[in-house]
């Protein structure tokens, strides 16, 4: 109902909607759990209990008429009531690690840290921390005098916005972003993974459903939608992940379900068609907004439709494109206007979003899951053309959260259906990955390709990718 909250605390549930005023539990009972507080004082907190539960029950028939009032009762009962139990499923299932790996992969990661370090110190000519900004920003700007140095209070900015500039003409620069991220990948993945690893050598992530504003299913603790994917050398860490003796892992994911939806919504009849060709989507864009012939088109014309496709969904701007594509920013004006020539029917679309998300102050999926808009309405500049962006892509992204959603239901229930030994442990945005029994490696891959392919009516196919294999990084 409110998708814009952090958290869901009973005392806001019972004073926003019976209007009941409860005694806040933390103040209670401080960081006690429920056994500690029942055991400290047993009768307040069953007094508490008591009282909390009668506001509940006071509250579900305000809830559920406020549901069906807003159309989302359906959404309610047909998608995250029922997805409650396989995440429950996920969580208590969890996903195999090889402690092992996790340290050779670590120590490979030191070794590439520390020759990075050594180079650092060799082009600056000075020892010095090189994780703390405020030296960095003395060594790059004071004494080397590079470009672009803004100085703030505590030193000069290295941020990476300001780094990502002098990357290309300043080797020291590159070797430094190597650096950063080979350290956050070895603290928050390498090291910071095997906190979490239990006691039956899983990692069992903890699954929400009220975090994101879109409807998309979060993990934390550890967040194991974070691992990386971008760079061969952050893929590498998956190979730590591992399924039980005997068993595979399938991985399952939506091929450019985002544009499928944006063609669906749209019905710009030009992205349907790009589609239905079943062609490289990208390269029929580049040839169409460049008017090149579709064999002739280059790989760089290719990777700049690539992004203005995907940036189109986000509600890029030029200057947001330009900088993507290292561009001047009339250039990239000039591909956002080609493109919309192009699909005039996703420009008429997407003005036709934001229209809708001022005048009724929210933003709505395929499925009729809202997401409020304030900042349409704020006086600021920057915080209406956030909200713009926002009324852009809440209903594609959150028509794709909600596609694989109902996936993931079809998918699960299939598996009990047909009395699988294999399960469903993760999901990861438009991924599914799934732990394979021994001999059901053929059901698997068709149950994932038709229950997945079939989440959805849709004006152009849910393609989906199936892979396989002995870890994650091999079936991914």
């Amino acid at each position: 109902m409110n998708p814009l909250k952090s958290d869901y605390e009973i005392e806001d549930i019972a004073s926003e909607y019976p209007g009941i005023t409860l005694q806040n539990r933390k103040q209670l009972f401080g960081k006690k759990t429920w056994a500690g507080a029942l055991g400290d004082d047993p009768d307040a907190a069953m007094a508490y209990a008591c009282r909390a539960a009668q506001a509940l029950c006071a509250a579900a028939p305000l809830v559920r008429d406020k549901l069906r009032e807003q159309g989302m009762w359906e959404l309610y009962t047909r998608m995250e009531r029922p997805l409650t139990y396989i995440l429950y499923d996920m969580e208590r299932i969890g996903i195999r690690i090889d402690p092992e790996a996790l340290q050779e992969y670590s120590a490979s990661l030191g070794g590439r840290i520390d020759e990075l370090e050594q180079r650092i110190y060799e082009e600056t000519g000075e020892t010095f921390n090189i994780a703390s900004p405020k030296q960095l920003g003395e060594i790059l700007f004071g004494k080397m005098g590079l470009p672009g140095g803004k100085k703030t209070k505590t030193g000069y900015s290295t941020a990476a916005g300001v780094l990502e500039k002098l990357a290309p003409d300043y080797p020291v620069v590159n070797d430094i972003l190597a650096y950063r991220g080979l350290t956050k990948l070895r603290s928050t993945y390498a090291d910071g993974l095997m906190a979490y690893v239990a006691d039956d050598r899983r990692i069992h992530t903890t699954l929400k459903q009220t975090i994101t504003a879109t409807g998309r299913i979060s993990s934390t603790d550890p967040n194991l939608q974070n691992i990386p994917m971008k760079t061969e050398l952050g893929r590498q860490i998956r190979k730590a992940f591992i399924p039980r003796e005997g068993f595979t892992f399938t991985d399952a994911d939506y091929s450019q379900i985002e544009l499928r939806i944006l063609a669906h919504m749209s019905a710009d009849p030009g992205l349907i068609e790009a589609y239905r060709e079943n062609e490289d989507i990208h390269r029929i864009t580049a040839s169409r907004v460049f008017h090149t012939p579709f064999d002739e088109v280059t790989p760089l014309q290719r990777r700049n439709a690539k992004a203005v496709n995907f940036g189109i969904v986000y509600g890029i701007s030029s200057f947001g494109l330009s900088q993507g594509l290292s561009i001047s920013r009339q250039e990239a004006a000039e591909y956002i206007k080609a493109y919309f020539k192009t699909y005039p029917g996703i420009k008429v679309f997407l003005d036709g979003l934001v229209s809708s998300a001022k005048k009724n102050g929210y933003a709505s999926t395929m499925y009729g899951r809202r997401r409020p808009v304030p900042e349409l309405s704020s006086s600021n500049f920057m915080q209406r053309s956030f909200g713009e962006r926002v009324a852009m892509n809440s209903p594609i992204q959150g028509s794709a959260a909600d596609i694989m959603k109902i996936a993931m239901i079809r998918v699960w229930e299939r598996i009990l259906r047909e009395k699988c030994r294999s399960q469903l442990i993760l999901q990861i945005h438009d991924e599914l990955l799934i732990e394979t029994a021994p001999g059901e490696e053929d059901l698997v891959r068709s149950i994932l390709e038709e229950e997945m392919g079939r989440a959805a009516e849709l004006s152009v196919r849910l393609e989906t990718d199936v892979h396989s294999g002995t870890d994650w990084y091999v079936a991914k």
